[in-house]
């Protein structure tokens, strides 16, 4: 504390609350709440008033002003404390040098940009002098408030910010020796924090103590472990890899001498240029401002050009993603970033042409050339020389060379192989669509979006305040964009074009796909034309293919999918979809077995728009009703064979699963053996959005029996898994297309399943009244077995409602009927019911039997839901006392609870058993 620090606790800390934030105007009352929180006295105000007369007094003696307890303490302002409402001002004089917040932040500043140039020594020297401005934590010794602890957090860690910069530029200097000290010392008072454990590592390692690089990594891990329940991060898993395989690239090198100002080489730095070839002139481009993100993109692309573990650098880079994911821009990052690596230039050739078509090989190595050697040979020259020869003279200019050579926006392998190998110490980083799999020894990074963080961080970085002011809107344009870099940039332009629009006003109008990719269209970036470019140069069945498959339901979907709408064998669509992935028009999904396809979000956009074009030039839109309907039908033969393996008998109207041809299905319908297998559960997990859409698309096409007969055969898996909305929507679609069909057997089928979705949701007058009209419907087609199960229905309402008689009558007619016509499921169902009903009367040995019936009948019928159901409950009954109150949860069907239900009201006296 300075002499002229002020004793009392309050007048310190408003000293250090100005301070902290000095050249603002601190609010009154901000200053009432650090000094006494919540609670502050009645005299608040006037004490304060007293307090910063109090402070004035010691800053006009001899124009000195005690520091803050940022170390270390005594600071000489020299300024005023003024009064400006609604608060009070402190200034600081010009010589910011006088006090330490400026003093540290500058050096921090010039610390950093000097590292950032390559200048690691001065960097050094700088983050120590910041360094050394500490001699102590942050605003320690005084009481702290909610403001100066945020400060005295943010303070702290701008410290070790600093701290750790200044020990990777002495890393880059070779003072591991001394570093290893220092640095275990920090990781013990830091004991989780990694980036300090990683340099303890490198600095160990680069003296010989490779085992106890190891050990530190394993202390850090344990403790992870142990206090959080993490491992420990990527990259320090990486080092810890690279350590055990004693990686050459872990060896420190010599950094590159930074030229003098004049140009010329440092004292003691070889200038004799005639040793080698004058270095290439500096060509490549300046980097686009507003590069974000990107980061293990980059770190693993200078692994491979510098040389991963016990491997020699890889001297071919090739970079793949889809239109406007960024490639350019990260291939010229990382070719900035490789520049003590190729001291003779780096270069970056376009290999598209003025219209956008791709160049020929020959065409290719005539502009490599003449970036690359000064060679400026006119078109005859580039027309008569064929590519093999243009390639030996790129190679004779890389002789004894080594440059980096960035070949943008490669169209094909054969484009560039005459090019190819690369020279001993030079290396080629491409960039294109397609993933360039034919070349040999190349190292692939295929860049996808970016994350949502890294997308809302390059909105603000482009568009500014207005992005800023409104994170939620910032937060929707980057997923409307989906998180494509370029889209982000052009939405960013789109923003800052038009200063009296709003982040929100924006966000609104990007919602309709159908308009989309025209609000993303600003001066000479064009969203749609940079993602058409690859649609363009794809051929006729994959640009067809691309169009169809937005029909696809769901946001993923598989093979047999991409059949149906295709009109093709399995394996023909299949290398369809691949094609296009290659093409980087589709994706395939990570960790689907079979694979699954999918848009993403802005390339589907352009596929619909394609689509649609081609329906309005078709006028009745045929083609895309046939491709509905083809779809429709596959998703009904796999649905009915997994639902006859996950609900046996559930359908009872005799038709074979899965099998079925009719006029509009697929020339080769889907294989349910093969495409469901023994996983009909699964299989409808995995289907059910793309199964619910199918239905929607049906009904919107008109194709009213797909609709009903798609809905029917979701609903055992509906039933198995309680998706009541999907069932209420597909099935309120389904009566209202068998109503317009005039279907009696259809809108009965889909009544009867609409009452056991109102029962499922206790909904007992809905329920009663879909059966009832059911029942007439099943009646009057005479569909015996449908009337029976309609009566079983009536009587499950029944029983929740505690009216026995009704409800054992209603059974035991339905039992009658389904014997008659031998309808397994019906029978089970009914045996049930009697059996819980008379469970409900006490009759407990009457009640087995009937489960016991109940359970074979499930057995021979290959409903494992049902006989396991009828297991639980024999064993549930068999464990239960007789005088035991009836429990007020009965399990009633598979997975279905009678919640609530009042026991009975005594123990009947022995009575015939209700007959089965």
């Amino acid at each position: 504390m300075s002499p002229r620090t002020p004793s009392a606790a309050k007048p310190r800390a408003l000293l250090a609350t100005l301070l902290v934030r000095v050249g603002e105007v601190v609010p009154a009352h901000s200053l009432i709440d650090e000094l006494w929180g919540t609670e502050p006295p009645r005299t608040a105000t006037t004490t304060l008033q007293v307090y910063v007369s109090q402070l004035r007094k010691v800053l006009a003696e001899d124009g000195t002003t005690p520091g803050p307890a940022t170390p270390p303490p005594a600071a000489h302002p020299g300024g005023l404390l003024l009064t400006r409402a609604p608060g009070y001002l402190l200034q600081l004089p010009d010589k910011e040098n006088e006090f330490d917040l400026p003093r540290f932040e500058r050096l921090r500043t010039d610390g950093r940009t000097a590292y950032q140039q390559r200048d690691f020594s001065h960097a050094s020297v700088l983050l120590h002098r910041a360094l050394d401005l500490w001699a102590g934590p942050a605003l320690s010794g005084i009481p702290h408030g909610v403001r100066l602890e945020s400060a005295a957090i943010r303070l702290d860690e701008l410290r070790m910010e600093v701290l750790e910069q200044r020990i990777v530029a002495d890393l880059r200097l070779g003072r591991h020796q001394e570093l290893a000290g220092e640095l275990l010392a920090l990781a013990n008072e830091h004991p989780l924090r990694e980036t300090l454990h990683g340099h303890l590592m490198v600095a160990l390692y680069r003296t010989g103590r490779g085992s106890d690089a190891l050990r530190v990594y394993g202390r850090l891990r344990h403790s992870l472990v142990e206090e959080l329940g993490v491992e420990p991060g990527p990259g320090l898993a990486r080092l810890h890899e690279r350590v055990l395989r004693r990686d050459p690239s872990l060896d420190w090198r010599p950094p590159r001498p930074v030229p003098a100002p004049d140009g010329r080489p440092e004292r003691g730095t070889p200038g004799d240029t005639a040793r080698r070839p004058a270095p290439t002139p500096p060509v490549l481009p300046a980097e686009a401002p507003g590069f974000v993100g990107r980061h293990e993109e980059l770190a693993y692309g200078e692994r491979v050009l510098r040389g991963r573990t016990g491997q020699n650098p890889v001297r071919i880079l090739a970079v793949s993603g889809r239109a406007g994911v960024g490639k350019s821009a990260l291939a010229l990052r990382l070719a900035h970033r490789m520049g003590e690596l190729f001291p003779d230039g780096r270069l970056l050739v376009n290999l598209r042409g003025a219209q956008g078509r791709p160049l020929t090989p020959a065409q290719a190595a005539a502009a490599v050339l003449r970036r690359l050697s000064g060679d400026t040979p006119g078109d005859r020259t580039a027309a008569s020389a064929d590519a093999t020869e243009l390639a030996a003279r790129v190679r004779q200019a890389l002789h004894n060379r080594r440059v980096l050579l960035v070949l943008d926006d490669v169209s094909a392998e054969e484009q560039i192989r005459p090019l190819l190998p690369p020279t001993e110490g030079s290396a080629i980083v491409l960039t294109g669509r397609r993933t360039a799999a034919a070349l040999d020894g190349a190292e692939h990074l295929v860049l996808g979006a970016v994350r949502p963080d890294e997308a809302v961080e390059l909105l603000l970085t482009a568009a500014g305040e207005r992005i800023t002011d409104d994170p939620a809107a910032a937060a929707e344009i980057a997923r409307l964009c989906g998180y494509l870099p370029l889209a982000l940039r052009v939405a960013a332009a789109a923003l800052t074009a038009r200063p009296h629009t709003t982040a929100a006003a924006l966000a609104e109008r990007l919602r309709d796909e159908r308009t989309r990719l025209g609000v993303l269209r600003e001066g000479d970036l064009d969203l749609r034309t940079s993602l058409l470019t690859g649609y363009q140069e794809a051929g006729p069945a994959q640009q067809r293919a691309f169009r169809l498959l937005t029909l696809a339901p769901a946001q993923d979907f598989a093979g047999w999918t991409a059949a149906a709408l295709l009109d093709t064998g399995p394996a023909a669509a299949e290398e369809l979809a691949e094609e296009l992935v290659r093409a980087q028009l589709l994706e395939a999904r990570p960790g689907g077995r079979p694979p699954r396809y999918g848009f993403h979000s802005l390339l589907r956009v352009l596929a619909v728009e394609l689509r649609e074009a081609e329906t309005a030039r078709e006028r009745d839109g045929g083609r895309t009703r046939r491709a509905v309907e083809r779809l429709c039908h596959a998703y009904l033969a796999l649905a009915r064979y997994a639902d006859g393996r996950l609900a046996p008998g559930r359908d009872w109207r005799g038709r074979p699963p899965g099998r079925e041809a009719r006029p509009g299905a697929p020339a080769v319908l889907a294989d349910g053996a093969s495409v469901v297998g023994e996983g009909p559960l699964r299989w409808f997990q995995d289907e059910a959005t793309g199964l619910v859409e199918a239905v929607r698309q049906a009904h919107a096409a008109g194709l009213w029996r797909l609709v009903w007969e798609l809905a029917d055969s979701a609903t055992g898996y509906f039933h198995a898994c309680a998706a009541w909305d999907e069932w209420e929507e597909t099935h309120r679609l389904a009566l209202d297309a068998a109503l317009r069909a005039g279907d009696t057997a259809a809108e009965a089928a889909v009544r009867y399943s609409l009452g056991g979705l109102a029962w499922q949701r206790r909904e007992a007058h809905r329920a009663l009244a879909h059966y009832t009209t059911a029942q007439h419907c099943f009646d009057r087609v005479r569909d015996r077995i449908g009337s029976a199960r309609c009566r079983i229905g009536v009587a499950d309402i029944l029983l929740g409602q505690d009216r026995l008689g009704p409800a054992a009558r209603r059974y035991g007619r339905a039992l009658a009927l389904c014997t008659a016509a031998r309808d397994l499921w019906g029978g089970v169902a009914a045996l049930n019911g009697l059996a819980l009903v008379n469970l409900r009367l006490g009759r407990r040995e009457t009640a087995m039997g009937q489960l016991a019936q109940c359970r074979r009948a499930a057995e021979r019928l290959g409903d494992r839901r049902w006989a396991e159901y009828t297991r639980r409950t024999e064993a549930r009954v068999a464990a239960t006392s007789v005088r035991r109150p009836a429990a007020q949860a009965v399990e009633v069907r598979p997975g279905m609870w009678l919640i609530g239900s009042p026991p009975p009201s005594r123990l009947p006296a022995p009575a015939p058993a209700l007959a089965g």
